[in-house]
């Protein structure tokens, strides 16, 4: 396969991770030295980062749906401090770009929290998560275009690094969220993250929610007909590159994503059932690549 330009990053095929999906610390301590000749990725992108540490959302976090998964993690993470001094170092050997996942509450926060990543030469590039549905600071960001664009564009002074913005699919309007992201300044988007859902404990009465933060966010097959249909307009409505991710378990879905106007396209669910899933749609995509 042809190597793939995103945002001035050669990679070496147009599947990377969806953020948060892929532990790649621990597949490197399980793994060591061969993970790189086996990685699955052409670019990685790092689970989610806030500027302080966050424990996540109370047990039980998973719920197994008809064709899906619905979690309810909440983000935890060791925070911007704990992720550079500890975490960086190790995701820096890995052999393809990587590119940081942040999220903040508010755009100074965000600000923050790209310029500290900004100083790091360990990192290529850096996505907004403004689209968790587990967080609502982010979704209320990442729905309103207006809101969204005046974020971008506070924020995209404190970074040379491209930009990318993750957009929430729940939205009236996502398309127009993709508008303002490229007014404000983005140098791409990626969509779709998980759709909010919930879980009812089976037999609780009266009928009890299941996941410790209330609701959670679906993903998997079942949501791959909402991604593609969500990208198309994207895609038709913008001109920077779009990372098309949703449900995508082989060659066939990832090609549907880019022939609806995809750049790149980012597996997530599929690699906790198979983790070198990414390796097999690149390669099994390899014959069909234009």
């Amino acid at each position: 396969m042809s190597p793939v330009e995103f945002c001035g990053l050669e990679l070496a095929h147009p599947i990377v991770n969806g953020s948060g999906t892929f532990d790649a610390i621990a597949a490197y301590r399980a793994f060591g030295e061969a993970l790189k000749q086996e990685f699955p990725f052409a670019a990685f992108i790092s689970k989610t980062i806030t500027l302080r540490p966050r424990a996540g959302n109370p047990a039980p976090r998973l719920w197994e749906a008809p064709a899906g998964l619905i979690n309810s993690i909440g983000l935890p993470n060791k925070g911007l401090d704990g992720y550079l001094a500890e975490d960086l170092s190790q995701l820096a050997r890995l052999p393809v770009p990587l590119i940081t996942n942040v999220m903040g509450s508010t755009a100074a926060e965000i600000s923050q929290l790209v310029q500290r990543c900004d100083a790091r030469e360990e990192i290529n590039a850096i996505e907004l998560n403004v689209s968790c549905p587990n967080v609502q600071t982010g979704l209320d960001i990442g729905a309103d275009p207006r809101q969204l664009e005046e974020v971008v564009r506070t924020v995209r002074p404190h970074t040379s690094k491209s930009l990318i913005v993750k957009l929430t699919p729940n939205a009236a309007d996502v398309a127009e969220c993709a508008r303002a992201a490229q007014e404000g300044g983005a140098d791409a988007v990626s969509l779709i993250n998980t759709l909010r859902a919930m879980a009812l404990a089976p037999t609780a009465s009266p009928a009890t929610r299941w996941l410790g933060g209330g609701t959670g966010g679906l993903s998997g097959p079942a949501i791959r007909t909402v991604a593609l249909a969500q990208v198309a307009a994207v895609a038709a409505r913008v001109e920077i590159p779009v990372i098309g991710m949703g449900g995508v378990q082989c060659a066939a879905h990832a090609r549907d994503l880019i022939d609806v106007g995809a750049t790149l396209v980012a597996v997530g669910t599929e690699s906790f059932r198979d983790p070198l899933a990414g390796a097999r749609i690149a390669r099994d995509l390899a014959p069909h690549s234009t």
